[in-house]
């Protein structure tokens, strides 16, 4: 079966999170399962450059307001349809940001737009290809499926992933003439929202499936604390909702094989990570001694917990630690790391902004990644924080807690802990846990038992490509 994917990121063209991963990972996952799949993406300045020879496949004269052309191509093994539409992404910002971090106010267009797209290829725009199937990712791309289902192509199956609720796409009503669809559209039964357009809404009410990235997010979503205003509708769907947890891309996350750290390392040479843990000292001015090094490679926010890593940072300089970090977001908590960092130099340091490969070093360096997330549909980092020997302190929340075996007495005992969950999610949770670890570093031959059973770890994107496969061939059936 042919497979359309809408997203707005993907790796290695365009990454602003894990979404970009994940929808980079699963074309090349499901290669195996004779299940190709075409990428949907915007054409933002970073794409453009990296396409090469591209040929046009389809031209839209008036796509919501503007002339675009559809590019296609191909990009380190990936098949890509982009939405060249320099009006609408030829711009010197983020992906959905301007300069100053600000949204751009016509964000509402520009990802209808390449939904549009998406169910414009579904309906045969292309001369030589149609999918079977289309998946949508997040609200960036939702109203592909409200498309579908209003422009006369119900028949044609849709999957919406949702990779982060509280992201939602939420507009005023004044866009609704402008969207193209018919009067019935804006309904409970369609994007309507408490008066205004729900791009996520109106994605979750007409696509077949839902899923989430993660079984445990998948039944949180269905509650109150975590359903972001949307968790009456997620029960409506509960028939038609799966979790399937997020792989990761083996051969990119590899220690064996990565280019960007100061020494490769398997678990049998394990001790060959010392190379990097030095790199790691010296790329961040650290003291050099025998003190756990925690890593935090994440958006800077509030849903991510870096506020309980700020109370506790001098918590964990007192108790021998140091602590590196790597991301951007709120100011007030960059603020709050800067100033912790200039208490405590040689302890504590930071570089603010994203760096994929000095992300590679530090899951390579440092002995444990610090994850308090609040909630986390999947997350990724501690994947790479298991295939690299850096021990996960994670959240017992989302997919954290599905793929992290808690370092609790019967699980070290039995050999199968691979990190360690805290619960309830605040500066004493952490704390609690933070002081397990410390337990757990002062004894060598535990730590390192961490380690490998984290290495051994199934991370890879197999089992996640099969579960998407059968659900593929579920949703064929149904048609």
């Amino acid at each position: 079966m042919n497979i359309l994917s809408v997203a707005s990121e993907i790796f290695p063209l365009i990454k602003t999170g894990g979404l970009a991963d994940v929808v980079g990972a699963l074309p090349l996952a499901l290669a195996g399962h004779h299940m190709p799949m075409r990428t949907l993406v915007p054409g933002y300045p970073a794409v453009m450059q990296k396409l090469g020879d591209a040929r046009v496949a389809a031209d839209f004269d008036d796509l919501l307001g503007t002339p675009a052309r559809l590019l296609a191509a191909r990009y380190a093994d990936l098949d890509l349809l982009v939405l060249d539409a320099p009006e609408l992404f030829e711009r010197t910002g983020g992906p959905y940001t301007d300069a100053t971090g600000k949204d751009y106010p016509d964000n509402w267009r520009r990802f209808a737009a390449l939904s549009r797209a998406g169910a414009e290829i579904a309906r045969g725009r292309l001369a030589d290809w149609r999918p079977d199937i289309v998946h949508a990712h997040d609200w960036q791309a939702a109203m592909t499926a409200v498309y579908l289902r209003y422009t006369g192509l119900q028949h044609v199956p849709s999957l919406v992933t949702v990779h982060n609720l509280a992201f939602q796409g939420q507009f005023g009503a004044d866009i609704v003439p402008q969207l193209g669809l018919p009067p019935e559209a804006f309904s409970m039964e369609g994007f309507e929202y408490y008066g205004d357009v729900g791009f996520l809404k109106g994605g979750l009410r007409t696509a077949w499936a839902v899923t989430t990235v993660s079984p445990t997010y998948a039944r949180e979503i269905t509650t109150p604390d975590y359903g972001m205003g949307l968790d009456g509708l997620v029960n409506d769907r509960a028939a038609d909702l799966v979790g399937i947890v997020n792989g990761i891309d083996t051969t990119i996350w590899d220690p064996a094989n990565d280019r960007h750290i100061a020494r490769p390392y398997t678990r049998s040479t394990l001790r060959h990570r010392a190379v990097n843990r030095q790199a790691l000292v010296e790329r961040f001015g650290l003291d050099d001694d025998d003190g756990p090094i925690f890593c935090v490679v994440s958006r800077l926010t509030w849903q991510k917990g870096i506020d309980l890593i700020a109370e506790l940072a001098d918590w964990i300089v007192a108790e021998g630690g140091k602590l590196v970090v790597l991301g951007a977001g709120d100011e007030a908590l960059e603020g709050s790391l800067l100033a912790a960092a200039a208490r405590n130099r040689g302890r504590i340091s930071l570089v603010i902004g994203y760096n994929e490969p000095l992300s590679h070093l530090m899951q390579a360096g440092a002995d444990a990644i610090l994850i308090p997330s609040r909630f986390e549909p999947c997350g990724l980092t501690q994947l790479y924080g298991l295939r690299y020997g850096c021990v996960p302190v994670v959240a017992r929340t989302g997919g954290l807690a599905d793929t992290i075996i808690d370092a609790n007495e019967a699980a070290l005992s039995a050999r199968v802990a691979t990190g360690f969950q805290f619960t309830p999610v605040s500066a004493e949770g952490l704390r609690q846990a933070l002081r397990r670890v410390f337990h757990a570093w002062r004894e060598p031959k535990t730590w390192t038992r961490l380690q490998n059973q984290g290495m051994k770890s199934d991370v890879s994107w197999e089992k996640s490509a099969d579960r998407y496969a059968n659900l593929y061939s579920s949703l064929l059936l149904r048609a």
